[in-house]
């Protein structure tokens, strides 16, 4: 029987590394392809000699040569969080763009299935909510995180383009906020923003009010989601995240509450664009795929602690 092989841009990267361990766990080969201009080796260590796994250092802004087959192209190569994408605008816009555009052109030559990573960011600011996949969404195109809504709005028209035009089996999954372990302390993000600054004792940093609304899905659950969406015949966007939604400052109550520090709540000011509502609607997911989030955020909360803990030991950062 042949043996399914997948390549995962952004491979070593939070989301990608995940993924790589599930289709491993699944059964196939694996090439995971990084640049590591945000993703790291560390995230892949624990890979290092299994049979059915490689990692490729290349940016999939050039040329994608693979020998052999391909059966799966999960493109999750860029850059993800404010911090990155506001210091790396250009970079964003090409893997976007450039990257999405040489991947699909691997998967028209492999006959391979497609799957983007795209993005709750595609609805901006949403005038909508919850967030269902059929709002277009209410973008600033050219304020600073315009490079990262607009890459992946890109992305997901080429990606549809592939589908009509030269029948590429394509799938597009709106990944919402997400957390767990292999983030990036200093990834800018809220989650392990609040985790570390909880951990070392610093106050806890809520821009405006704190009563902007997050909601927070598990990683184990959204790559469930998202390996459930590539074995199903789907083309059109699908929303993967947890419906459960919880204001800025509810979550900086719950992180300290978790970590037992006593680091005291700080305001700042909201960043330009900062969307003040996120909350997918997940009746797409459900009904497709018999998906749903089954860990809550306490219980994730402190698998991310725990995993957040053990690197500051050793970090010493």
């Amino acid at each position: 029987m042949h043996r399914p092989v997948s390549l995962v841009t952004g491979g070593a990267g939070f989301l990608g590394s995940h993924l790589c361990d599930r289709l491993l766990a699944e059964g196939h080969f694996v090439i995971a392809m990084d640049n590591l201009l945000t993703g790291t080796v560390d995230n892949i260590a624990h890979l290092a000699g299994h049979e059915r796994f490689r990692f490729i250092k290349h940016n999939v802004t050039e040329f994608i040569f693979l020998a052999g087959p391909v059966d799966y192209v999960f493109h999750f190569a860029s850059p993800a969080s404010p911090v990155d994408y506001l210091e790396l605008p250009i970079q964003t816009l090409k893997v976007g763009s450039l990257g999405t555009l040489n991947t699909l052109g691997l998967a028209k030559a492999k006959r391979a299935k497609y799957i983007l990573a795209s993005t709750s960011e595609c609805y901006g600011d949403p005038l909508q909510h919850p967030q269902r996949e059929d709002y277009w969404g209410n973008v600033n195109p050219i304020g600073p995180r315009g490079v990262y809504d607009e890459a992946k709005r890109f992305a997901e028209a080429m990606t549809m383009a592939y589908h009509r035009v030269h029948g590429v089996d394509t799938r597009v999954v709106r990944i919402f906020n997400t957390y767990g372990p292999r983030m990036r302390l200093r990834d800018g993000r809220v989650v392990p923003a609040f985790i570390s600054q909880a951990l070392r004792g610093e106050p806890l940093t809520v821009f405006g009010d704190g009563k902007q609304t997050r909601s927070f899905c598990y990683v184990s659950d959204l790559i469930d989601g998202i390996y459930r969406l590539s074995q199903c015949d789907f083309h059109e966007p699908v929303n993967i995240g947890n419906p459960t939604e919880f204001t800025i400052l509810e979550f900086a109550h719950l992180v300290r509450e978790l970590t037992g520090s006593r680091s005291e709540i700080v305001f700042k000011p909201l960043p330009q664009d900062d969307p003040k509502q996120r909350r997918p609607d997940i009746t797409r997911a459900r009904t497709l795929l018999g998906w749903e989030p089954k860990v809550d955020l306490p219980t994730g909360i402190r698998l991310t602690i725990e995993y957040f803990r053990q690197k500051l030991q050793t970090t010493g950062t």
